[in-house]
């Protein structure tokens, strides 16, 4: 695993510093309720691993390439940000842990095959799975239409876009439904989102409601998107669903969640007519089927974006 800068792991630390050391209050498994996780955890993570238990499936295996099989490793671009998908709960010098972590650890046991996981930013995944940096990616990417032109998906949960205020905030309401209702407003996000990518393409909308437009500001850490809406420097979080309830059920965080905005498939990455796809489907249907995708939703308190079934390249919900 490449070390990642110093300046990159202090402002991780900083999102982490804010969060209260909870333990984690299993919901229960038939929450389909939408609201925040019944249990918040920051540092350290749930100490049940539902992944142990798992194991090859020589099915599934069948299914990857000869060469892959042979070599047995898979080289992964890793983007490494916040609870619940993907985070460090006890310092870069320990192991990352959250829900995709999991999944992606829990999907390899069963093809027989070891990741070799790189830490990456997250705009930097997706381009370079073209250029065969990796062989697959992981960061909550969302599936969306121009992703699909270059980018192939294998779904394992089902999150999206939401947004949070600063607590206290009541201006906006209990929840966002329209983007005009964000006009005027400074909006926060990551940079390589589906996030900014909505806001960008959206950003006539306040012109044509006769209104002052929205502007928005582009931050590569979640650290800092967070500081900047507790400073007042930016009046709105656009995130992913997960991410913005977990973050509201922590009190240091000082934050509202709005509400669902827009739903997304999330999936594994891999560059365009990629051979592992098959498989890794195979996989994450295997971990439906035998109870292990309920077990590490519900560790992490996202059940209510579970999937029934793996999907390879779904069209982007309207």
């Amino acid at each position: 695993m490449n070390p990642r800068p110093i300046r990159t792991r202090l402002r991780i630390a900083a999102t982490i510093a804010l969060l209260p050391v909870l333990a984690l209050t299993a919901c229960g498994s038939g929450d389909t309720s939408g609201t925040a996780p019944a249990g918040a955890q920051a540092s350290p993570a749930p100490t049940d691993d539902p992944v142990a238990a798992v194991h090859k499936v020589d099915s599934a295996a069948a299914l990857l390439p000869a060469d892959v099989r042979e070599a047995g490793t898979l080289r992964v671009g890793s983007s490494v940000g916040f609870p619940p998908g993907a985070y460090y709960p006890n310092g870069q010098d320990k192991a990352p842990a959250g829900q995709d972590i999991d999944i992606a650890d829990a999907v390899a046991k069963v093809l027989g095959v070891k990741l070799e996981r790189q830490d990456a930013s997250f705009e930097t995944i997706l381009p370079a799975l073209g250029s065969g940096k990796y062989d697959v990616g992981t960061g909550n990417f969302g599936v969306t239409t121009e992703r699909l032109k270059t980018i192939d998906f294998v779904t394992y949960v089902n999150d999206g876009q939401g947004f949070a205020v600063k607590t206290g905030n009541t201006a906006l309401g209990t929840k966002v439904t329209d983007l005009t209702r964000l006009c005027g407003l400074t909006i926060g996000t990551g940079a390589g989102t589906t996030f900014e990518a909505t806001l960008a393409a959206q950003k006539g909308v306040c012109a044509k409601a006769g209104r002052k437009p929205y502007d928005v500001k582009v931050y590569s850490e979640n650290a800092a998107t967070l500081t900047a809406l507790q400073q007042g420097r930016i009046d709105v979080i656009m995130s992913t669903i997960n991410g913005l309830r977990y973050q509201a059920a922590q009190p240091a965080s000082q934050t509202t969640f709005l509400g669902e905005f827009h739903r997304l498939d999330v999936g594994f990455a891999f560059k365009k007519g990629s051979p592992l796809t098959k498989a890794f489907q195979a996989a994450v249907n295997e971990l439906i089927k035998d109870g292990t995708y309920a077990r590490i939703l519900k560790k992490w308190g996202t059940s209510a974006s579970a999937i029934d079934t793996s999907r390879i390249n779904p069209s982007e919900h309207s």
